[in-house]
């Protein structure tokens, strides 16, 4: 049988010549093609509690790929540990105008601008639902519709509503891509936002169980905004925090100029050294109180974390390199988890909290198109 990591490594030169979106697509629709074969079985020492959550290991795909929750069920006999749909809004949206995703190849990166495109959640709760019955972890983003006269009522009503099927929730208000999105991170803002979202949870909570609640935060925080959130988040009792979205920042050393001009977020390699701040000076305000997912910049299972990183729970990649320089070497999840097992095993610690769970985008593989909405 033709292994899945085979079967993209094939595809990937065919995937470099097409429009990156339509790649996307591509790869969604080959990885419903794909045999329900059962994944290799994972190192116990890979094994993650979080958020009252048991992850198999530490990768995962992030928000932005299976906006549809299409391919979920495809992408954990991938091997991924857990796999987070969305973003999810109440009603289908077609998102902003294409061309609006776009390869930065010599920096490894790519710009999006996509605007939470989605079919909306009736479609994806029913997809969710029917898939319910199979198990693995598998999170739901939700977000609200741009054209919302109440978006604060946009995320409680998407709380309630796949309660029964999320394994978590994701608060998304950090993509920069949906015009004021990110104004919800502001204090008063956001405080009366996680109010009625952990209120809607808890409403539900007799009939859909205890769904945990993470928010999360854009890498272009200030530090004071950062206190703020941290301790909006706090007060609220969240469950966790997603450190980051992408940036709307151009580093001055992306050498792809024009292209760099694009509106939209940036992800990819050179997002990594932001990203990997941030989840270091969230880490030192949250104290401890909730776990954290640290995102952003991670292209290889081999890449050698920050030191920083340690602080996360849970890491994350949420998207796609755009350029491979190196065609043999990829960041399929079994090959991810044996790098960073390995590495446990030579720093000889017991101790696991400190590399708990990679948001991994295989954007490498598949469609090359980072997990970001």
């Amino acid at each position: 049988m033709i292994r899945a990591v085979d079967l993209f490594s094939f595809s990937l030169p065919l995937l470099r010549w097409l429009d990156p979106e339509d790649a996307h697509r591509l790869a969604i629709q080959g990885l419903k093609l794909l045999p329900p074969v059962r994944p290799r079985a994972d190192d116990p020492k890979l094994a993650v509690r979080a958020f009252g959550l048991n992850f198999p290991n530490p990768v995962g795909m992030a928000a932005g790929f299976d906006k549809n929750a299409e391919v979920a069920d495809a992408l954990l006999r991938f091997g991924f540990g857990f796999v987070e749909i969305g973003t999810v809004t109440p009603k289908p949206q077609a998102g902003n105008g294409r061309p609006r995703l776009f390869r930065l190849e010599r920096d490894e990166a790519i710009i999006n601008r996509m605007g939470f495109n989605n079919d909306g959640a009736d479609a994806v709760l029913r997809r969710l639902a029917s898939r319910a019955h199979l198990g693995g972890i598998v999170g739901v983003n939700i977000g609200a519709n741009k054209d919302s006269p109440d978006r604060v009522a946009d995320y409680v009503k998407l709380i309630e509503a796949f309660a029964p099927v999320a394994s978590y929730f994701t608060v998304n208000v950090s993509s920069p891509n949906t015009p004021g999105l990110r104004n919800l991170q502001q204090a008063h803002i956001l405080d009366d936002l996680l109010a009625k979202v952990i209120d809607a949870r808890e409403r539900v909570r007799e009939t859909a169980g205890d769904t945990p609640v993470l928010l999360k935060i854009a890498p272009d925080l200030s530090l004071a905004e950062l206190d703020e959130v941290v301790h909006v988040a706090r007060s609220r009792r969240v469950d966790g925090m997603i450190v980051a979205n992408t940036t709307v920042g151009r580093p001055s050393t992306l050498r792809e100029t024009e292209r760099a001009r694009e509106q939209g977020g940036l992800s990819g390699r050179p997002l990594f050294r932001l990203a990997t701040r941030m989840v270091a000076e969230t880490y030192v305000r949250v104290e401890s109180a909730f776990p954290l997912v640290g995102v952003g910049g991670i292209d290889s299972g081999g890449r050698e974390p920050d030191p920083a990183l340690f602080a996360a729970d849970l890491q994350g990649a949420r998207a796609c390199r755009g350029h491979q320089e190196r065609p043999g070497v990829d960041i399929a999840p079994h090959r991810a988890r044996a790098s960073r097992r390995d590495r446990r095993r030579r720093r000889g610690r017991a101790h696991r909290r400190g590399l708990a769970g990679v948001i991994f985008s295989s954007a490498r593989h598949a469609p090359r198109m980072r997990g970001i909405q």
